[in-house]
């Protein structure tokens, strides 16, 4: 297995790893069963960069990478993260970057995953309602404890990088990218790459439009998140099928999945960026790090952005408020 380097503190893991998110939330009903085994076979392939969050589920997620890695944690670099908040109901209950709350949301992480540390702790969403030099003040307290090893921050601007960076080192930096989602060449990567920092790229499929797992609005259920996305709405659902027809065709001509195409194309972008599929069965995460392999000459990657130009998705990432809930 490749591995890759985040960050200048040491923090090394598999180029490829794995978005567990989906194994508990939020696209419709999971399989425990299933989930684990693909936790297992991931372990076993080399996976080491397993990516949870306390608001996943909310806590059930963490809750399931805990049973599953317990007995092979040497085997696992372990990123959880906190500040989404939501409540038992499932609701969202805002953004909360407060040192009380920090110390709180890391205890309850680790008893709930069953680990006395966590290799990477991210802010999951930017507290604007404070400095954020307030929040990592106290991550660096918790590194110093011993509860955390390494720290990133999801969905920041790169102002807000810089000053969380110069407060604690920051190793990683946390946001959507994809041949649908090239929102971070807007600053962002320029700005970790000057710092020093590594990037890791989630939903890099695009929410399964590039992977084809989603062809049709009627294959997703109604407990499924993305039927309130704009990319997912009436009005952008074709356009965005027919842009992921174009990569499906390029992957096609090159006798790859296009979902491998895609993931293909986020690790050509450097070998500081990690993307994390998310996978809830083991063929999908066996396609996934098949991946890996796959070498873009410049010709490819010049088509693939001919295929999928910068901006041509239709429709926001996420509904309003959540939009609203971005560091920007």
């Amino acid at each position: 297995m490749e591995q890759r380097t985040l960050g200048s503190q040491g923090l090394v893991v598999s180029a490829l790893g794995l978005g567990c998110m989906g194994m508990s939330d939020f696209y419709g009903p999971g399989d425990d069963q299933e989930s684990t085994s693909t936790i297992h076979r991931a372990l076993d392939m080399g996976v080491t960069l397993l990516d949870t969050a306390d608001a996943y589920g909310p806590f059930t997620n963490e809750q399931l990478i805990g049973r599953s890695i317990a007995g092979r944690r040497d085997e696992v670099v372990l990123a959880t993260k906190f500040g989404n908040v939501r409540n038992p109901d499932g609701s969202f209950a805002g953004v909360n970057g407060r040192p009380e709350f920090v110390r709180q949301a890391i205890d309850g992480s680790l008893q709930r995953l069953g680990v006395d540390h966590v290799d990477l702790y991210y802010q999951h969403r930017v507290d604007t309602t404070l400095p954020v030099e307030e929040t990592w003040g106290v991550l660096g307290e918790l590194v110093d404890a011993g509860k955390v090893r390494y720290l990133g921050i999801s969905e920041a601007a790169p102002a807000t990088i810089r000053r969380a960076h110069a407060t604690h080192p920051v190793s990683a930096v946390q946001m959507e990218y994809s041949l649908f989602t090239r929102d971070p060449e807007d600053g962002v990567l320029e700005t970790v790459r000057e710092l020093g920092v590594g990037f890791v790229a989630y939903s890099p499929l695009g929410r399964g439009f590039l992977s084809g797992a989603v062809t049709s609005r009627d294959q997703l259920s109604e407990g499924d998140v993305r039927r309130r996305h704009p990319r997912f709405s009436e009005e952008n659902f074709e356009k965005n099928l027919a842009l992921a027809e174009q990569v499906r065709a390029a992957a096609a001509r090159k006798g790859v999945t296009a979902g491998q195409l895609a993931l293909a194309w986020v690790l050509a972008q450097g070998h500081d960026i990690v993307p994390i599929p998310g996978s809830r069965r083991r063929v999908h995460l066996e396609e996934n790090v098949a991946a890996l392999g796959i070498r873009l000459s410049e010709e490819d990657l010049a088509s693939l952005d001919e295929a999928a130009p910068k901006g041509a998705a239709s429709g926001a990432r996420y509904p309003e408020q959540q939009m609203a809930a971005i560091d920007v």
